[in-house]
């Protein structure tokens, strides 16, 4: 079997069958509401007849009230089992939208997120490709060379396109390949064992055993949706049963504590906080305390956006970092640099200063979604060799994603590979 075809299988499904069980679910939540339905009113028709006999006792005893006032008396009774049936038709909706909020997405829908997230970088970039496997039928030198450029206007970086061309011309000597078709499959192929060459892909979060505290401390400069991230990093620890607990570290940047709490109060994390201008140091100290006290799974510290060329506050993070390591031996347990994807090479030279300043050991990528150089990933990966273990691909809430070698590569390939399979299929 054909690694695109492979690859499909693996991140795809099987989008029919899970329609199918799809379908299932939703016809044994209509039987059991309609099980349920009959009850509710019979309930509330019981409710007003009792309401009814006993305003008519009373109305029997006092024998002062006017036909008048009895009449809108009923007539407000009357009212009342429609406003019942609103009311809990209501709370169900709420219910059930919660219900598929927390509902574990399939495969399908995570590669998705994926394809749709990388929709701009393979419109560019995959476009080009595709022109070139138009141009060029045969499998030459003339053919690496424009792919090269095209690889470097992606931003996969200088280092990891030389070894990605060569990998290609190795593999294409012995297969003996002598025209474009199936190539995109190849680079896809190539692309992924660069990314994993060698290394286990630590993607998972170090989280700590249960009632542990786990200290997750984020770093990046400012305007890279550094808080943004913790949200909806937070959001997502929650969603798992965690308790959350948000340190607002950033007392250098205007209205950064107050959006922070925007954060906290959306998603439903408490947020420990100083006044503007605080040591930051103390603010983890603080928020350390707070969460132990709380008996918090997770505490998320946010950090001032350091810009790398200030050696004032890339001291200050040290600092920080020393308080958490004196409070919690071996914390920070994860220190996740946000880096902007749009910003292409920019964000390599942030990836590289900070891992001077800090044991960075993952890389959130963010605003994917909004950039047409998504190699940088690769470029990240290949010259730093720090993982990138989440991806921003939208605005959503649940548009913060693990990153995935495979589901990356088919997100810059889709269209190319999709047509291969299906000629394949053919």
């Amino acid at each position: 079997m054909s690694f695109f075809k492979r690859l499909k299988d693996k991140l795809m499904g099987n989008p029919a069958e899970e329609e199918k069980l799809e379908a299932v679910e939703n016809d044994l939540d209509s039987d059991k509401q309609a099980s349920e339905e009959p009850s509710e009113p019979a309930a509330i028709e019981t409710v007003v007849e009792e309401l009814s006999e006993q305003l008519e006792q009373s109305s029997e005893i006092e024998g002062t009230k006017e036909p008048e006032q009895s009449s809108e008396i009923e007539s407000t009774i009357e009212l009342e089992p429609s406003q019942l049936v609103e009311e809990e038709q209501l709370e169900v909706q709420v219910i059930e939208e919660q219900a598929v909020e927390e509902k574990k997405p399939s495969a399908w829908s995570i590669t998705q997120k994926f394809k749709e997230g990388l929709e701009k970088t393979r419109n560019s970039f995959t476009s080009k490709v595709n022109d070139l496997v138009a141009r060029y039928r045969k499998v030459d030198e003339d053919f690496f060379e424009e792919l090269e450029d095209l690889l470097l206007q992606a931003d996969v970086g200088f280092e990891t396109v030389m070894e990605l061309m060569d990998k290609l011309r190795f593999e294409v000597q012995r297969k003996n390949i002598k025209d474009t078709n199936g190539i995109q499959s190849l680079i896809s192929e190539k692309l992924v064992e660069i990314y994993e060459q060698g290394e286990e892909d630590l993607i998972e979060l170090n989280m700590q055993p249960n009632d542990e505290l786990t200290v997750i401390l984020f770093v990046g400069v400012n305007g890279v949706g550094k808080t943004t991230t913790i949200g909806k990093l937070a959001h997502r620890l929650k969603s798992q049963g965690k308790t959350v607990v948000l340190a607002a570290g950033d007392t250098f940047r205007a209205g950064a504590i107050d959006q922070l709490q925007v954060w906290g109060d959306r998603v439903g994390c408490e947020v420990i906080k100083q006044s503007e201008g605080s040591d930051p140091a103390a603010v983890m100290y603080d928020a350390i305390r707070a969460a132990k006290n709380r008996k918090a799974d997770v505490l998320i510290c946010d950090t001032a956006g350091r810009l790398q060329n200030k050696v004032n506050l890339m001291n200050e993070l040290e600092k920080v970092h020393r308080v958490i390591s004196r409070e919690i031996p071996n914390a920070p347990h994860e220190v996740l640099l946000a880096l902007d994807a749009t910003t292409g090479q920019n964000a390599l030279v942030q990836a590289q200063t900070f891992k001077e300043a800090t044991n960075v050991t993952g890389i959130v990528l963010t605003k994917l979604d909004g950039t047409a150089k998504g190699g940088i990933v690769l470029a990240i990966r290949n010259k730093l060799h720090i993982p990138v273990k989440f991806v921003g691909l939208g605005e959503k809430m649940d548009d913060l994603q693990p990153f995935d070698a495979e589901r990356y590569v088919y997100g810059l390939f889709a269209d190319g590979l999709d047509k291969e399979l299906q000629n394949n299929e053919e």
